[in-house]
C-alpha cells in the first residue's frame, strides 16, 4: 500500500500578501478542511506532519545571501532601501509582515517532503503551500520571494539521487528552469500558456538547456483557451515517454491549477477532469514522489483539485458531492456547484483546430530536439 505525508500547519494562516492581492494564502486551509470532510486525513496509509521552518543556511543552498539578508531585514513588513532591485515592492511581491517567515515555513515544508520521500518513509508526499517557482537566486519574482522547490531539489541531489520534475501551473516553471539549465542530473519539463500571452514571457520550446544540460530542459508551452482535450494530449505524448528513458528516482511536481478556465489571472481552459487524469499518470509512473502546490487563484478551484489529487494519491474513490456542512461554513469561497468535478469543457470551431495544430507543431519540435538527443 502507498504510504503518503501531507504537511500542514496552521502557523501558514498568519501571514498575507494584502487584501488586493490574487495570493490568498487562506486557499491552503480551505484545501485541508476540504481534505478533512472526506476524511482523507484518517486513512490507514497517510501521516499528517506539522511544518516545520527551514534553516537560514538551508535557503543559502540556492540563494544569494545578500538577498537572504534582504529578505530578513524586510520581514518588518515596511519599505527597506534598495527593495526595488531584489523585485521587493508594490505589486506581485508586495513587502508584508513576516514575509521572510513566511518563506522558510513553506520551504521547511518542501525540505520535510523531500525528507520523507528520499529516506524512503513514505512514498508520497505533498506539500500544498510549496510550488513558488519563480523566485530567483537574488530576486523575488512571480509572489515567490524563496524558491522552495529548488531548495527540496538540491537537497536530495546530495545523495546522488535522479530527479525529474513535472510543471503544470499556468506560468512557466522559469525559476526551477535557470537553477538546472546546465546540468543532466535533473530533468525539467514545463508545461505552461505560451509566454506570448503571460508572464514570465519565457517557456518557448527551443529551451532545451545548454551544455551538459542540452535536451533536459524541457517546455510545452499551450496557446491561450487550450482545453484538456489538447493538454493531456500535449502530456501524454512528451511527459511519459522522457520519464521512463530519464528514469528518476524521484519526482518533484508543481500542481498548480491556475490553468482552469475559471481562473482569473490566466487564459487556458482546462478543467479538473484533465487535472486529475495528469495527476494520475504522474502516479503511474513516479517510483517516489514530492507533489507541491503552486498557483490557483480561484480558491474553491484550488480546495477541490488538490483534494482529489490527494485522493489519487492514497488510491480512494471519493464522492463527487461536497458534503452540505463544508459549503456552509464556506458559502462565500466561490463554490458554484455542490460538485466536486468540473463540468467537461471542449473547445470547438476553427479556434480549436488552430490550437491543435500548435501544440502539433510544439510537441513535434520537441520529438526532433529532445527526444533524438535522449535516444528516444
Amino acid at each position: 500500500m502507498t504510504k503518503t505525508a501531507f504537511i500542514f500547519s496552521d502557523a501558514f494562516l498568519k501571514f498575507d500578501y494584502g487584501p488586493t492581492h490574487p495570493f490568498k494564502i487562506s486557499r491552503l486551509k480551505l484545501t485541508y478542511d476540504l481534505i478533512t470532510v472526506f476524511r482523507l486525513l484518517s486513512l490507514p496509509n497517510s501521516r499528517y506532519v506539522e511544518a516545520e521552518i527551514a534553516e537560514d543556511e538551508e535557503l543559502l543552498l540556492f540563494h544569494d545571501r545578500e538577498y537572504v539578508e534582504i529578505l530578513k531585514a524586510a520581514d518588518v513588513g515596511i519599505e527597506i532601501p534598495n527593495a526595488y532591485y531584489y523585485g521587493l515592492g508594490p505589486g506581485d511581491n508586495p513587502l508584508f509582515k513576516g514575509l521572510y517567515e513566511w518563506s522558510k515555513l513553506v520551504t521547511g515544508a518542501s525540505l520535510q517532503a523531500s525528507s520523507l520521500v528520499e529516506s524512503g518513509e513514505v512514498d508520497i508526499a505533498f506539500n500544498i503551500s510549496g510550488g513558488l517557482h519563480h523566485a530567483l537566486p537574488s530576486r523575488a519574482s512571480g509572489f515567490c520571494y524563496i524558491n522552495d522547490i529548488v531548495i527540496a531539489i538540491l537537497s536530495v541531489l546530495k545523495s546522488g539521487r535522479r530527479v525529474a520534475y513535472i510543471d503544470i501551473d499556468s506560468h512557466h516553471g522559469d525559476g526551477v528552469q535557470e537553477a538546472f539549465y546546465n546540468t543532466d542530473k535533473v530533468l525539467t519539463i514545463s508545461m505552461h500558456e505560451t509566454g506570448k500571452a503571460l508572464f514570465p514571457g519565457t517557456g518557448f520550446e527551443d529551451e532545451i538547456g545548454e551544455g551538459e544540460g542540452e535536451g533536459y530542459s524541457v517546455n510545452i508551452p499551450m496557446p491561450p483557451f487550450s482545453d484538456d482535450e489538447l493538454f493531456l494530449y500535449a502530456f501524454n505524448e512528451i511527459v511519459p515517454h522522457l520519464i521512463k528513458k530519464f528514469s528518476p528516482d524521484i519526482i518533484f511536481t508543481q500542481l498548480g491549477v491556475d490553468t482552469f478556465y475559471s481562473d482569473p489571472l490566466t487564459h487556458l481552459n482546462y478543467t479538473n477532469n484533465g487535472f486529475c487524469e495528469a495527476v494520475k499518470r504522474i502516479k503511474e509512473k513516479a517510483p517516489r514522489w514530492v507533489a507541491l502546490g503552486g498557483g490557483g487563484y480561484n480558491i474553491a478551484n484550488v480546495a477541490k483539485a488538490w483534494t482529489l489529487a490527494w485522493a489519487i494519491m492514497n488510491e480512494v474513490e471519493i464522492p463527487d458531492e461536497i458534503p452540505e456542512d463544508f459549503l456552509k461554513r464556506y458559502v462565500q469561497e466561490g463554490f458554484k456547484s455542490k460538485k466536486m468535478r468540473d463540468e467537461i469543457y471542449i473547445e470547438k470551431g476553427i479556434r480549436k483546430e488552430q490550437m491543435k495544430e500548435e501544440v502539433k507543431r510544439v510537441t513535434g519540435f520537441i520529438k526532433e530536439k529532445v527526444f533524438k538527443r535522449m535516444g528516444l
